[in-house]
């Protein structure tokens, strides 16, 4: 079997038009990319940015093999010379990105990629893929964790994800995003995501009685115990048997840290007649986890209906982001230079207003209120401006220009950070766990009306007059042709 190299994780046509920039000597210039997406996933107000340190990963082993050109060489289409440049091929531009966790806007630049026209072309598929994929779970992951309100929220979800990948970056995804864990024993192995788990119905089965069952667990895992209620009747006999095996096994070591989990049924409803058979019995420090089929809206339900839920496992909807499960990053060409080393600025046009793309070599900026600390708006700029915190700033609203913010009393900082520069990585990665808390505090500074579930506050992203005017004479001269 041939060994795996992630350089060939790449669509044909980069090979194509890469073998066509080498021979008429493109491969030298230099050309930015900028990585970013049009609308967000469920029709919610931000996206989190997420898969940056695979990104790093990949870009930091990105060589081919001699069994991968001699590969390239049977399809009979590339030049030689094309093939021998291929042996010594490395990155050697630069890579900006906003870091992850970061809350993310439609077009705005997530990543930037300044490099030789053949090197930004190969990695166009692999940073699509790795940023498509966890940006859409830890924004799904972020959703439902926002929606359990401070309970607990796992990860449960590896049995129905999309293949190994998916499930293993899929739960980092959702760890990032602000789960608490996740099932997925790998993910903690490979990435400190913590793991743990409960039972199957199968175990329970295994035995001659429920009761049976329930205290060889209480017996092998007394300190991590949360036993699964409805395998059989959830109220006549596996919550009254869970509670005799709590009170036989645990209580009399001094072990109050258990729980019992309810998988099917009518969660609500159950939940609540759980909360009181276990407070009738003295349990009062018994957890309720709930599963099967869990979102963001489902849980909002349930809270609004009073379920007595203290952790929440969601699986398949999460993993898979199955009710929005396409993050629309692209990857679009914004500048080129010349001999001379000057930046010309491209711009793609469409019928479809959205497809426009944004000119030139950028900077992202944030506008945070001083007294709240909120977010107000971001601005995209040419890579050359500073915007001065001490000027009045009027920002416009991309969906409807005619509506306009004057802000006075603001701080600003620059999304993306340096991760490349002449194609050594200067960018260290967070623990996951310092993801994860910034993440949380990057959420925070949203209004509460940009995180609504439906019809959120249309953030502002503005574009600078340097950039509107850019924009639009580049607009001018291809309506001319």
């Amino acid at each position: 079997m041939t060994e795996k190299n992630l350089a060939m994780l790449c669509d044909f046509y980069e090979f194509t038009m890469s073998n066509g920039y080498f021979k008429n000597g493109f491969y030298k210039k230099n050309t930015y990319f900028d990585v970013f997406y049009r609308s967000v996933p469920d029709g919610g107000g931000f996206a989190i940015a997420a898969g940056l340190e695979q990104f790093i990963e990949y870009i930091k082993d990105l060589h081919f093999t001699e069994e991968n050109i001699q590969f390239l060489r049977s399809k009979k289409i590339f030049d030689e010379d094309f093939l021998t440049y291929l042996k010594d091929f490395r990155f050697t531009g630069d890579i900006y990105a906003v870091p992850e966790g970061t809350p993310v806007f439609p077009r705005e630049p997530i990543m930037t990629i300044k490099a030789p026209a053949i090197e930004a072309q190969i990695i166009e598929t692999f940073a699509l893929l790795a940023i498509n994929h966890q940006t859409l779970i830890a924004t799904k992951a972020n959703r439902i964790v926002r929606a359990a309100q401070g309970r607990t929220v796992l990860e449960f979800g590896s049995r129905r994800a999309q293949g190994g990948d998916g499930a293993i970056l899929g739960a980092r995804a959702a760890y990032i995003g602000g789960c608490n864990g996740t099932a997925c024993t790998i993910t903690d192995e490979l990435y400190s995501v913590p793991c743990g788990g409960t039972m199957a119905h199968s175990w329970i089965q295994m035995f001659d009685t429920e009761y049976e069952a329930f205290k060889t667990y209480c017996e092998l895992y007394p300190y991590s115990t949360t036993l699964l209620v409805d395998t059989y009747d959830t109220l006549k006999s596996g919550i009254p048997n869970a509670i005799r095996a709590f009170k036989e096994v645990l209580i009399p070591k001094g072990i109050t840290n258990f729980a019992i989990r309810l998988d099917s049924g009518d969660i609500s409803y159950l939940s609540k007649k759980a909360r009181k058979m276990l407070d009738d019995a003295g349990l009062f420090m018994c957890k309720i986890t709930a599963s099967n089929s869990l979102d963001e809206y489902l849980i909002r339900d349930l809270m609004m209906q009073g379920a007595q839920i203290d952790t929440f496992g969601v699986g398949e909807r999460m993993i898979t982001s199955k009710s929005s499960p396409v993050f629309g990053g692209v990857y679009k060409l914004v500048a080129v230079e010349n001999d001379a080393g000057e930046i010309i600025p491209k711009i793609k046009i469409s019928e479809n207003i959205g497809k426009i793309t944004n000119p030139h070599f950028k900077k992202v900026y944030r506008l945070y209120d001083k007294d709240s600390g909120k977010a107000l708006a971001d601005q995209l700029c040419v890579y050359d401006e500073v915007i001065d915190e001490t000027q009045p700033l009027t920002i416009f609203d991309p969906e409807a220009i005619w509506k306009t913010k004057t802000l006075t009393d603001f701080t600003v900082k620059e999304l993306q950070v340096p991760v490349f520069l002449n194609g050594k990585c200067v960018y260290e990665s967070p623990s996951i766990d310092e993801i994860r808390d910034y993440c949380a505090e990057q959420v925070e500074l949203l209004w509460d009306e940009v995180k609504r579930f439906e019809n959120p506050h249309n953030y502002y992203v503005d574009l600078s007059q340097k950039l509107w005017d850019l924009k639009n004479r580049l607009l001018k001269e291809q309506k001319s042709l």
